[in-house]
């Protein structure tokens, strides 16, 4: 029985390994024959992209971006727990960042206590929007999916309305950007000086306390567990006694409050400020990270310090002769592939499964036969 278990086990690790490798080559494979239509080598810009993406500067700068999509990785992630495809990140984390740039500006206050009023402003704001999806889904039945989008729309209109001078926005000294009141010194976060390589952003911290959090509510707490169940099966959830209602709402609010996280690192290490080349997308990006990282706290981590990697490196193959779009076709390429590659990864595991459970009740029926035949 033991070497049985023994054997089941190692399959298993086998099996969640071979996902993430087969994704991996495949997506090598198609990357190399979509820089082969265009009439280049790609093994040259795989050589560059390993070089160039393991110098010192490239390391802290996949690092800084990797903690942004990190956190935008796991948003998503606690919707998607519970089966919920909250696609308002954009629009929350947004929001939240210009309204915390608000308050930061306008106070002055000991660091000690000014970032941390930013941070929660930042994270009441996120999971105020995401409440408003959660709420209409279970009062009226709206799909969480065109609320957020909606949302996503309203916060971008709230926001171009109230930066605007005169309002909650000013010019620059050149009069040619408009943001809001720059935080002052006291409401900046740490970084690492890295030396040469540049500063690393000591948000990073935050980050990995927020993946600690995320691991340990869901998979350590009865709160977690009724909120996968929920996502399973809403009729056998509520028959153990879960309030499917109130998971859903509760989800989207938590949802929201790491959402609230994602802009802070770019305010708190970085611009210090919020103005209209503040960083666009992270919500979607964390949907692919999260389908990358399959919505693990571990594989969502390495699916963000992959996108940092690819960023980095890809816009550097620009520089010598490559197309810029090649970072696109990756990213979507290495998506499909993944997905692609963990289903034919857990079918056959299922597949595996059934003839084992078939094995061994074949096994057992000739056990028996036998036995009552003597």
């Amino acid at each position: 029985m033991k070497k049985l278990t023994s054997r089941i086990d190692k399959e298993k690790l086998l099996l969640a390994a071979a996902a993430p490798v087969l994704a991996l080559v495949a997506a090598l494979v198609v990357t190399a024959l979509v820089i082969l239509a265009t009439g280049k080598n790609p093994f040259p810009a795989f050589n560059d992209m390993l070089s160039y993406g393991s110098a010192s500067d490239s390391q802290v700068y996949i690092l800084n971006k990797a903690t942004t999509y990190y956190l935008a990785g796991i948003a998503v992630a606690v919707g998607f727990r519970m089966n919920l495809f909250n696609i308002g990140v954009d629009g929350q984390y947004r929001l939240a960042a210009f309204l915390a740039a608000v308050v930061g500006g306008a106070m002055s206050l000991p660091g000690i206590v000014q970032i941390p009023v930013i941070i929660v402003v930042a994270m009441l704001v996120g999971a105020m929007w995401s409440a408003v999806a959660g709420i209409l889904k279970v009062t009226r039945g709206v799909s969480e999916v065109i609320s957020t989008i909606m949302l996503n729309a309203i916060a971008t209109a709230i926001i171009a309305y109230l930066i605007q001078p005169g309002r909650l926005g000013q010019l620059d000294s050149a009069g040619t950007l408009v943001s809001t009141k720059p935080l002052p010194d006291s409401a900046w976060f740490f970084t690492i000086d890295m030396g040469p390589a540049g500063q690393l952003w000591g948000f990073i911290v935050v980050a990995v306390l927020a993946g600690i959090a995320y691991w340990f509510t869901l998979g350590r707490t009865r709160f977690g567990f009724d909120l996968r169940a929920v996502g399973q099966s809403e009729s056998a959830a509520a028959a153990s006694g879960a309030n499917v209602k109130k998971m859903i709402i509760t989800s989207m609010i938590i949802s929201g409050l790491v959402a609230g996280l994602v802009g802070m690192p770019t305010l708190l290490n970085d611009t210090h400020q919020f103005d209209n080349s503040f960083p666009t997308g992270l919500g979607f990006t964390g949907i692919a990270i999260a389908l990358l990282g399959r919505n693990n706290p571990i594989g969502i981590g390495l699916a963000a310090l992959l996108w940092g990697f690819l960023e980095r490196t890809t816009n550097h193959l620009e520089f010598i002769g490559y197309d810029k779009e090649i970072l696109g076709v990756i990213q979507g390429v290495i998506v499909l592939c993944v997905v692609i590659a963990y289903e034919l990864v857990r079918r056959y595991g299922l597949k595996r499964q059934q003839q084992r459970v078939g094995a061994e009740l074949a096994a057992q029926a000739a056990k028996t036969e036998t036995e009552v035949t003597a």
